[in-house]
């Protein structure tokens, strides 16, 4: 090959490459919204990928709308999701929600009227149990929460579905 054919060559290469790569690297960037943050399940069946992208296989099925999920990372499309029994693995942003659940962890809970233990019961609620967190206002360790129509305040550290450090209005 000429010096000048190789030279013309290196500019439609360079063109090329400059001229696709922002939608390359875009498209691995992903929302750009905080990592870690939790979202919930939008689908009543969910399936987890080993990997980010259709071309992976399916490593579980989720089959709990509204389940929370924490995204620890973002692939394009794709989000890395880990669940409150620390299973990790791939969905597509479509199949998650930005709206904010928790789910009871432990032993039977009590959901209270006022952010006080020693406030009166709304309810009891089971581990397991899916609900709606409605706001974490402080770090005073409670957050208002939603189950089956009944709203009340529960511990932050009887349920997962929220940050350690995370206040939500």
């Amino acid at each position: 090959m000429s010096r000048s054919h190789f030279s013309v060559f290196f500019c439609v290469l360079v063109f090329v490459f400059g001229f696709f790569a922002p939608a390359f690297s875009a498209a691995e960037k992903g929302s750009g919204l905080p990592l870690p943050r939790f979202v919930s399940l939008r689908a009543g069946e969910v399936n987890l990928r080993t990997g980010p992208g259709v071309q992976y296989p399916v490593d579980w099925v989720y089959h709990r709308q509204s389940l929370p999920m924490e995204i620890i990372a973002e692939y394009g499309t794709w989000r890395k999701v880990r669940d409150w029994q620390g299973t990790q693995g791939w969905v597509h942003q479509s199949m998650v929600s930005a709206g904010r659940t928790f789910i009871v962890t432990g032993e039977t809970r009590t959901i209270r009227r006022k952010s006080d233990p020693k406030s009166g019961p709304v309810a009891r609620v089971e581990a397991g149990v899916v609900g709606r967190l409605l706001s974490c206002p402080d770090l005073n360790g409670w957050c208002r929460v939603e189950v089956a129509g009944q709203t009340g305040w529960l511990r932050r550290v009887e349920f997962w579905g929220v940050l350690r450090n995370e206040v939500m209005q």
